[in-house]
């Protein structure tokens, strides 16, 4: 459906959640909505498709370094080859315009065994147009051809959402409504969305699909949130940790699911619900720069509010049942393990005694639950300290074997990627879990209180598609 700046508007109003009349849904709702690739099957060959691709990778010399995120769009590349569509894939790599998508697109060519065409130049800023040359080599290409458009973060357009206020958007209606009409009049007006890690606001996943005659997810992508996301929407035990506070609203809505029995935390989120326990208690418990109004700015600042907000989910939580595992003592930046932090002091790492608490707790809850190991998941989420420095590993490494522990025991132990994927592979052994994640970011949205940006797009272009849109 082409747009017009009104038309444009509102579907950006909608898919950003400033429409009051368009509310957030529970992810099944999202799912249930949108079309699978497979009810694209009747396309005849030869039809251009556009794909959304998770090409944000760093191939290494062979396939299988550093591609993992390219190896999941296979199957759904490869569906396309074999039904003679040309496919055209866009995304971004980083978050640095000048980084280029030359090497990924040569790298999908030896995972499918094909030529894959790299169109460097495609997009006029100054006019929002796709390039002639760009769509004649599309339009003149034989059926079964594969394409990768240069970084789409390159251009100013595809970043514009990432920062927007309801305010900002009638200015921006306009020429994200002409790159939309672009991609479907000279592109392709089918879309594939096969990016399960891009959760940013991007145009690409947010604007273009408003143009679109038909959408659908990915293989991957439909696999990863009816499968392995909706095992970890009954999590039992939750590890929770990391720097970013907003966390905290993630893991207030799996709490809100009451499933959870038992959440043992570390980094700036353990430091938060440690000073809001205390405060519970009518003590104090000083979290150090984290608390420091100088330190506001920076990542690891820990506002008031949110302490107010984890003395909720503390009192909340413990009136379901649910166990909230702190740790006891910490590393601070000059290597002292202290039982306290203090003014002028940072947590880096959690201490040997805390390592030694989570350890008893894990045996716990493996004990509690022998006769009913099968049904019991564990999602894990972050790591415990800066493990990237030797003298702050030392938390994330021995929790990694509680990993194992628990997996060994019959549990489903599921990592959030990111950082938790990297100390596992640093750490341990791939067998030590059932599955860690390509996406950390867009597996909190999932889990937490926001739903996934590029869902409600795609919900929104399918209901355009009409009352059957998977027919």
């Amino acid at each position: 459906m082409l747009q017009t700046s009104e038309t444009m508007l509102a579907w950006l109003k909608k898919v950003l959640g400033f429409d009051a009349n368009h509310p957030k849904l529970p992810l099944e709702k999202y799912l249930t909505a949108i079309p699978r690739m497979e009810c694209l099957g009747k396309l005849p060959s030869g039809t251009a498709v556009l794909i959304r691709g998770d090409v944000d990778a760093k191939p290494g010399a062979t396939v299988g370094e550093g591609d993992i995120r390219l190896r999941s769009m296979k199957d759904t590349l490869q569906f396309c080859r074999e039904k003679g569509w040309k496919t055209v894939v866009f995304g971004h790599i980083g978050r640095e315009p000048e980084k280029s998508l030359a090497k990924v697109a040569a790298r999908i060519g030896d995972i499918l065994c094909c030529k894959v065409a790299f169109i460097e130049d495609w997009l006029d800023q100054g006019t929002i147009t796709i390039k002639d040359e760009a769509a004649k080599a599309i339009a003149e290409a034989a059926p079964g051809s594969i394409f990768v458009l240069q970084n789409t973060r390159k251009y100013e357009i595809e970043r514009v959402l990432w920062k927007a206020k309801e305010a900002d958007l009638p200015k921006l209606a306009a020429n994200l409504a002409k790159l939309a009409n672009e991609f479907a009049e000279k592109v392709a007006k089918v879309y594939i969305h096969e990016a399960f890690s891009a959760g940013s606001l991007d145009s690409s996943s947010m604007a273009v699909p408003a143009a679109m005659d038909m959408v659908a997810l990915g293989k991957y992508e439909a696999d990863q949130f009816t499968g392995p996301l909706t095992d970890c929407m009954n999590a039992q035990i939750v590890i929770f940790s990391g720097l970013k506070i907003d966390k905290l609203d993630d893991l207030e809505a799996m709490i809100a699911r009451g499933k959870i029995r038992k959440i043992l935390t570390a980094g700036s989120l353990a430091m938060c619900l440690k000073k809001a326990a205390a405060e519970l208690e009518g003590k104090d418990f000083h979290i150090g720069l984290s608390e420091d109004p100088a330190h506001k700015d920076k990542p690891y600042y820990i506002p008031r509010e949110r302490i107010e907000q984890a003395k909720n989910m503390i009192s909340e939580g413990r009136a379901k049942g649910i166990e909230f595992i702190l740790p006891v003592d910490s590393v601070l930046q000059d290597g002292r393990v202290s039982e306290s932090i203090g003014p002028g002091n940072q947590q880096f790492d959690v201490g040997p005694a805390s390592s030694k608490l989570y350890a008893e707790k894990v045996g716990e809850f493996i004990a509690a639950h022998q006769n009913d190991a099968a049904a019991v998941t564990v999602f894990h989420n972050g790591v415990f300290g800066m493990f990237e420095d030797p003298r702050f590993e030392e938390g994330t490494k021995q929790f990694t074997q509680q990993l194992k522990r628990m997996k060994d025991a019959g549990f489903k132990v599921y990592v959030g990627g990111g950082e938790g994927g990297a100390a596992v592979e640093k750490y341990g052994q791939a067998d030590w879990i059932t599955y860690c994640f390509t996406a950390g970011g867009t597996v909190l949205n999932a889990l937490g209180s926001e739903p996934v940006p590029y869902l409600v797009a795609l919900k929104a272009a399918a209901e355009a598609m009409g009352p059957k849109p998977h027919a």
